[in-house]
């Protein structure tokens, strides 16, 4: 065998992981770099993060744990007690698993109170009355406003396809846009004038030509007005454009200023209107319905491209603000990216949410502190608070301050039971002297010297 076979043998046998060294045989020899990945997961990965919405994600999420706890607690029937053993039970049906019932009573002293039993004689725990009566305030709110409460599903219905949505789909996000629990009864049947349940869990809305403009106008209209009138802004850089707030640290590329110029400037079906004088095709020009054109887009968004007549741009661009409208609906401009795509169907919305989500870091930020994915509305909040708040906002973030405090001032959180059993020291009001630590060693001084005196006189 020749030197020249046994070095290319050599060549053959060598593993698939070592790489080929250059030299004269192979110097030609192309190599195919793998190209990166470009999907949602990693443009998910990769974006620019805010570390205030992520830490109050990560707050809300520990609230949402405590809240849980406390629904299944007061379901009990012995009483809105229970002892620190079977907190322990009872706490993973609430999705505590990470902590411990002990770890749990000692981190938040300002929510539970730890007391033993006067029969049993074992430490039991209850959740203090300033965290009970927030709780309270918060439902009393939620069932006064039913103005607002018909407002919201009012406008909702206004945006769907046909005036109709599922009952499952507003029942998930009952918690985000202020609803009472039973808001079916207390709403939905109650207002049968503005109102029509077409089955068990379909709602449909009765006259959708309200005389009332302001049904049919979405919120970021003011931003518009204001910016027109204020800053002195042109009717055509303003009327179909969005506020725009990218996060610290965030990288523009190069040529994306112009390409968000043209996309801010670009016209589009607002959310509260349903006919169309625009189409796909641009040798037609008759209006159509939302239905047709939602099914239109449905067969041709996968074989229109981006260039014909701008429509795909168009559609993404109506999601966005259908999306935008249905956050600012919210209490807290927010919610869980997973219960958004229940409304997909009934307002008609054919497109990838969170893809579309990822593609406008300026207008949405998507935080995955926690299980869930949560959606915020860039322009509502400024160093992690709401920059316009509201009563139901305001008794929530009230019980996020007591989850907060930790075990920070617990001397204020001493009941009337711990001052009684306290030992209280020596002192002697009548004369007006105060009590000071350590004046109960005085008798005891007193009477030793007592003794002396006694024993010398003896």
């Amino acid at each position: 065998m020749t030197t020249l076979q046994l070095r290319w043998k050599k060549l053959v046998n060598i593993p698939s992981s070592t790489p080929l060294s250059f030299g004269p045989f192979n110097s030609t020899t192309q190599i195919r770099w793998k190209k990166p990945a470009n999907t949602a997961q990693t443009r998910l990965e990769n974006r620019t993060r805010d570390p205030n919405l992520d830490k109050l994600t990560a707050h809300y999420r520990r609230l949402k744990l405590i809240i849980n706890l406390y629904d299944v607690v007061s379901a009990r029937k012995r009483g809105p007690f229970l002892s620190v053993q079977s907190l322990s039970k009872w706490a993973p049906h609430a999705g505590i698993n990470t902590i411990t019932a002990g770890d749990l009573l000692r981190k938040y002293p300002h929510i539970f109170e730890v007391f033993t039993h006067p029969i049993k004689r074992n430490l039991c725990c209850k959740f203090r009355d300033k965290f009970v009566i927030l709780l309270n305030q918060e439902n009393d709110v939620v069932s006064q406003n039913e103005d607002e409460n018909v407002m919201r599903i009012r406008k909702i219905l206004m945006m769907s396809v046909n005036g109709t949505i599922h009952l499952h789909a507003l029942r998930l996000l009952r918690t985000e846009l202020g609803l009472p629990e039973n808001f079916r009864d207390s709403i939905i049947i109650k207002y049968d004038e503005v109102f029509r349940m077409v089955d068990l869990e379909v709602v449909e809305l009765i006259d959708r030509n309200d005389k009332d403009e302001s049904f049919g106008v979405a919120k970021i209209e003011s931003w518009r007005k204001k910016e027109y009138s204020e800053k002195w802004l042109s009717e055509f850089e303003v009327k179909y454009a969005f506020p725009i707030h990218f996060p610290t640290g965030f990288k523009i590329e190069p040529g994306s200023r112009e390409k968000l110029k043209n996309w801010q400037r670009l016209p589009y079906v607002k959310p509260y209107e349903r006919e169309l004088t625009y189409h796909l095709n641009p040798q037609t020009t008759e209006t159509m319905g939302p239905s047709s054109r939602c099914d239109e887009l449905t067969s041709r968004s996968a074989v229109v491209g981006k260039r014909t007549f701008g429509g795909v741009e168009r559609y993404e661009k109506r999601v966005v603000a259908i999306i935008h409208e249905v956050l600012s609906l919210t209490v807290e401009k927010s919610v869980p990216v997973e219960r958004l795509a229940h409304f997909k169907k009934d307002l008609g919305i054919v497109v990838n949410i969170r893809e579309l989500l990822l593609k406008h870091p300026g207008i949405f930020y998507i935080s995955t502190k926690g299980i869930v994915e949560i959606v915020f509305l860039r322009e509502a909040y400024s160093k992690g608070c709401l920059i316009e708040p509201n009563p139901i906002y305001d008794l929530r973030r009230n019980m996020l301050d007591l989850l907060l405090l930790g075990d920070r001032h617990t001397s204020e959180l001493k009941t009337e039971r711990e001052l009684k059993d306290e030992p209280k020291d020596m002192t002697d009001d009548e004369n007006g002297w105060e009590s000071r630590e350590g004046d109960f060693v005085i008798p005891i001084l007193e009477s030793f010297t007592d003794h002396e005196d006694n024993d010398n006189m003896n």
